[in-house]
């Protein structure tokens, strides 16, 4: 099995030297720069299997980083934030980041994460195996590409962004619980005041609208969210 590659962008170059030696010991090759350009340079790198970006940098901070990806990445992006500051959090998940993790935190926990995103990622290669689509009230999921289309316009998802439609598609017209995507699709359980689920839906809301005559997701307050079952395709 090969090694996974990370990308760490972060000017902390002692938190650098420290997660090279600890994520070597669990089986992952880390790979740092210390400024948001070169960072951004590194990025655009295939072999890169997660990108771990601190927001604070010179050069260009994490959320210039993630403006300049676009938010269409293909590389998983878990954001470094400061302890408490939510608002970062929230402009990074709204810029398309998959996860965030406040710092300090402990190397355990960071680990932890990693693993999460990239079994979503393996479960997501493997189902390539899957030769049909889904299709649900003019939304296409190709299961084999991971191409969406909505209404025949073909639509940039986020690798967190895809899962998190494909598993409400798969329950058309039926209320999806918060808790239920963070445990299936995130992989964790939905602490307190967690709103990175809200702010993925509110993503994936806004790149189906500009091409569909209504919305497809509907919320349901202190429940979770529905995927309009509409007409059957």
């Amino acid at each position: 099995m090969n090694k996974h590659k990370l990308l760490l962008i972060d000017d902390d170059k002692e938190l650098a030297e420290l997660l090279t030696d600890y994520l070597a010991t669990e089986g992952f090759e880390l790979v740092s720069c210390h400024d948001g350009i070169s960072g951004l340079e590194k990025a655009f790198d295939n072999k890169i299997s997660l990108i771990l970006l601190d927001v604070m940098m010179p050069g260009l901070t994490g959320f210039e980083v993630l403006k300049a990806l676009g938010g269409n990445h293909k590389t998983p992006i878990l954001m470094l934030s400061a302890k408490g500051d939510n608002a970062s959090r929230i402009l990074g998940l709204e810029l398309g980041a998959d996860d965030y993790l406040p710092k300090p935190f402990q190397h355990r926990e960071l680990l932890a994460r990693i693993n999460a995103i990239l079994r979503r990622i393996d479960i997501v290669k493997n189902s390539k195996e899957q030769t049909s689509a889904l299709f649900v009230n003019g939304v296409k999921l190709n299961h084999a590409t991971r191409q969406v289309s909505c209404h025949d316009q073909f639509i940039e998802l986020t690798g967190t962004e895809y899962q998190i439609i494909e598993h409400l598609m798969e329950k058309p017209g039926e209320i999806v619980s918060k808790n239920e995507i963070s445990e299936q699709v995130l992989k964790r359980k939905l602490s307190a005041f967690d709103r990175s689920i809200d702010m993925h839906v509110s993503n994936i809301r806004r790149k189906l609208l500009p091409f569909s005559p209504s919305d497809k997701l509907k919320t349901i307050r202190g429940a979770g969210y529905i995927f309009l079952a509409g007409e059957l395709n």
